[in-house]
């Protein structure tokens, strides 16, 4: 890899760049928000092998082969659904699941051509380069040379999971585990001896949404793990509270929720409790739901004053798109789809009720970039409360993150944002995302040295706080 990738060309620019950056490479990775097993630092068991490593983890790498034709079996993908009627003119399937690690790492090898120009590209190529020394471009006639060289690299003691995180300068790693989660793995962690620093958020969806046809298993779990039967709303609500303090004596200090839109409302409290009994007769309609989750999202943002969490909500995804994905293959497996989302008025309930307290602090995510400027950077320039979170998902590229700093520091600065997260489930991933991160940053920064908008001195200042500060204070850790 060059050493100057992703600088601008401009030679004066550049070399700005390149200084900025050299100051945050040494800084500690924080990752505040994450999607990495705990059991993978629970067990420290070995990896089996690249392609459970870099593939199979991997929603990123999985939709763009998906998208040019190859199906998940062909890539060691389990269904969980009923086999499709294969006459039905559906993407062609392998009549069983590969299971033959090399061959699926073989054919991503075949296609690794496809990941040309995008983010992807940038962590797959800093992972192979930086984390496990590959000097060789991943192609059809290398491929196997290249998995033999990283599996065998795998089965030594640096490359077990909880070295490769003391490897990678990570200082603290948030999973995010479901309400009902009984958090076994994180408690293992805990009491293994182990320093590093592995914590959970508390992730309530699945609870949430009343109309999904699990709704009324993860209310059974949720009765489960807490010992008591929900039978109103007013006992399910004292649930997730006792909840949140289990998940905050395990580290936790954050909360995630993650919505079509950011709707809320405050209902009176005999409609929200005949809504909840609706949902547990099976008789919720979507109006329903809407209120719901956005009566609940009030609670949330209440409990959250009263327990010291930080809320997020990431809105603006239309969850598992294509059914035929989601009912053969569950969901992760990159179906979900940006769609607009409108802020100002939905969260001006709950910004009226908790935008002003100081003790409350809400991260707002969106995959609709036109608000980023138009209503998200004036909100957080505004409530004590509201803090940016990164460019999210799609836009967790070169220059989906340029332009977000350009839509949004002019209203709202750099620090009424929340630095940087990685957002992953690829473990080795992690370095890649924050390095490409730092280097988008430097690069912004530079721009505005070399137009004399900030000092070379603050510039520095603002690197440090974009890659590390921000994200510890933003999420209080």
């Amino acid at each position: 890899m060059h050493e100057d990738r992703v600088f601008d060309p401009e030679p004066s620019v550049r070399r700005l760049a390149r200084t900025i950056y050299e100051r945050t490479i040494a800084l500690p990775i924080v990752s505040p928000h994450g999607h990495v097993d705990p059991r993978l630092l629970a067990d420290d068991a070995p990896f089996p092998e690249p392609t459970t490593l870099f593939i199979l983890p991997d929603h990123y790498v999985l939709r763009m082969l998906y998208s040019q034709g190859l199906s998940f079996e062909s890539l060691g993908v389990e269904p969980k659904g009923s086999v499709p009627d294969r006459e039905a003119g559906l993407i062609p399937s392998a009549a069983t699941v590969e299971r033959d690690a090399r061959r699926i790492w073989q054919l991503f090898a075949d296609h690794y051509f496809l990941f040309r120009g995008t983010p992807t590209a940038a962590w797959l190529d800093y992972q192979f380069d930086e984390i496990f020394g590959i000097r060789q471009v991943l192609e059809s006639g290398s491929a196997l040379r290249i998995y033999d060289e990283i599996a065998e690299k795998l089965t030594t003691p640096e490359f077990r999971p909880r070295a490769l995180f003391d490897r990678f300068r990570i200082e603290v790693l948030a999973t995010t585990d479901a309400a009902s989660d009984p958090l076994e793995h994180h408690a293992r962690i805990r009491t293994s001896g182990w320093t590093g620093r592995v914590i959970p958020t508390f992730r309530p969806d699945a609870v949430l949404q009343i109309l999904a046809p699990a709704w009324e298993d993860e209310i059974a779990r949720l009765e489960t793990v807490g010992g008591r039967r929900l039978t109103t709303l007013g006992a399910f609500i004292d649930a997730l509270a006792a909840r949140r303090a289990h998940f905050k004596s395990l580290g936790a200090t954050a909360t995630d929720h993650g919505v079509e839109t950011p709707y809320t409302t405050s209902l009176p409290a005999d409609e929200a409790e005949a809504i909840f009994q609706r949902a547990r007769q099976g008789t919720a309609t979507p109006d329903d739901q809407r209120r719901f989750q956005g009566h609940m999202l009030m609670v949330m943002a209440g409990q959250s004053i009263e327990d010291g969490l930080v809320m997020q909500l990431h809105a603006g995804s239309l969850r598992n798109h294509n059914q035929f994905v989601f009912d053969r293959f569950g969901p992760d497996r990159g179906a979900d789809i940006p769609i607009a989302a409108e802020y100002t008025r939905n969260l001006r309930p709950l910004l009226n009720a908790f935008g002003n307290d100081i003790r409350f602090r809400l991260l707002l995510f969106t995959l609709d970039e036109s608000t980023y400027s138009r209503e998200l950077a004036p909100l957080a320039g505004h409530y004590p409360a509201v803090r940016l979170g990164p460019a999210w998902w799609f836009y967790d590229s070169i220059e989906g993150m340029t332009r977000y700093r350009d839509r949004i520091t002019e209203t709202a600065g750099i620090y009424n944002t929340s630095g940087f997260n990685d957002d992953t489930r690829a473990f080795c991933s992690i370095p890649a995302r924050h390095d490409l991160s730092r280097r988008v940053d430097a690069n912004w920064l530079a721009r505005l040295v070399a137009r004399h908008i900030v000092s070379l001195e603050s510039a520095h200042e603002m690197a440090r706080a974009l890659a590390y500060d921000l994200a510890k204070d933003a999420y209080r850790l």
